[in-house]
């Protein structure tokens, strides 16, 4: 009679432990929706310049993103996350851009209204920090939303 009860009690603890995960998910999912412009971005620890900065834009819509340059598609990319990890990580899979087809992975980090991430270079291993030095291919940026999500029109 034992070994049934350990086998629903360990189940049972596997169900909550995998709703407790989706629900981190679901939360960051939700806190990465909606319209974002720019703070501060590098690559291979150059700074992006100012004027720059101020023409890239981000839009995220469910696990789709698209950063744009001056009303240009710079890329578009389905993601996933995981907040369980830390540093969190996130994963590109590339549909538009200059990387289009790879997947590129980093890490992010969300405080309210900004999102910050690091992602390595198409092929290279995850980043570990929000830091960028010469030659290391990673890209580091820093974004504030300037609009959250639009309302699914199918709900009220």
């Amino acid at each position: 009679m034992k070994k049934p009860l350990l086998i629903g009690i360990a189940f049972l603890s596997l169900t909550i432990a995998w709703a407790d995960e989706t629900e981190a998910v679901n939360k960051d999912l939700a806190a990465l929706q909606g319209e974002w412009t720019m703070l501060s971005g590098s690559a291979d620890g150059q700074p992006m310049p100012a004027d720059m900065l101020k023409q890239m834009k981000r839009v995220c819509k469910a696990d789709e993103t698209t950063t744009t340059l001056n009303g240009q598609v710079f890329f578009k990319a389905k993601f996933t996350i995981d907040p369980s990890k830390s540093p969190k990580t996130i994963d590109y899979q590339m549909l538009e851009g200059p990387t289009k087809g790879k997947t590129q992975f980093g890490i992010y980090e969300i405080q309210g209204e900004r999102f910050k991430a690091c992602f390595s270079k198409a092929g290279e291993q995850r980043p570990t920090d929000f830091t960028t030095k010469d030659g290391d291919g990673k890209t580091v940026s820093e974004w504030k939303r300037t609009k959250p999500a639009s309302p699914d029109p199918g709900t009220k």
